[in-house]
């Protein structure tokens, strides 16, 4: 994968990362001395520390993401190096590739893939609403609010998951990083940034959500196919009702491989 040049090895010598014009927590670097591929904090973010690390993470070329749950390299299993590039891959491609092998079995009478949802316009800065659902998440009594802050060399938030060698979709795709292809693709479109990531779990901030039902319904294609489990194990019955209730004007998107 094409990596952008790691900071992160300073840290070895600089824990509070002063030199790189941050001010972090206790915290641990994971991978190989020379080049490891994630900073995580040893407690609790806290709803300000994600604004707190990304101006200057940004010019240190590091990007940042929550991490929810039981967060462990034993737990997790992170495989960066068994991931491809994400720029290897068409995001179109890969979610008509999903979209073939499940809609059949798992929405019948779904018919051809739909193609692509419209790009929504959008003056918000993505970065900025990224920042906002990262607080409302780590808030007391909100489900991250345990979440630990964390720092990745990343060229862009998309390729994070890629970065780390994450496996939270392995039932699903094992080379996360076609995900990250259409991760890229929604950058693109709808201003999404990865905010958290949990074991199995990936949560996305919108700056540009569809306002509309028909644009809703042609993005819940896009999101069967990326994840179907949203669909078919959430409780949201078929595509329009996910559309009305999960992504009509939503400022997150969260997603769940079984």
């Amino acid at each position: 994968m094409a990596m952008i040049p790691n900071q992160l090895p300073r840290l070895s010598a600089d824990p509070t990362g002063r030199s790189l014009g941050l001010d972090l927590p206790p915290g641990t670097l994971t991978g190989p001395a020379d080049a490891p591929y994630i900073w995580s904090g040893h407690g609790a973010a806290g709803p300000s520390a994600w604004s707190a690390l990304r101006p200057a993470a940004h010019t240190a070329g590091l990007l940042p993401v929550l991490l929810g749950g039981d967060w462990g390299l034993d737990r997790w299993e992170l495989m960066p190096e068994r991931m491809s590039d994400p720029a290897d891959h068409e995001a179109e491609n890969v979610l008509t590739e999903f979209w073939t092998a499940n809609a059949s079995e798992e929405l019948p009478g779904s018919g051809d893939w739909p193609g692509l949802a419209p790009a929504q316009p959008y003056d918000t800065d993505p970065d900025e609403t990224a920042a906002a659902v990262a607080e409302m998440l780590t808030e007391p009594g909100f489900w991250l609010a345990d979440a630990r802050p964390a720092l990745v060399p990343a060229r862009r938030s998309a390729d994070i998951p890629a970065v780390i060698g994450w496996a939270g979709p392995v039932n699903h795709e094992n080379d996360v990083a076609r995900l990250c292809a259409v991760l890229r693709s929604w950058e693109d479109r709808f201003g999404a940034r990865v905010v958290a990531l949990t074991f199995d779990q990936l949560v996305v901030s919108v700056a540009a959500p569809p306002q509309m039902v028909e644009e809703a319904e042609a993005l819940a294609a896009e999101h069967f196919a990326f994840c179907p489990d949203n669909v078919e194990q959430g409780g949201r019955g078929g595509l329009l009702e996910y559309a009305q209730t999960g992504l009509l004007d939503s400022p997150v998107w969260t997603f769940w491989w079984d």
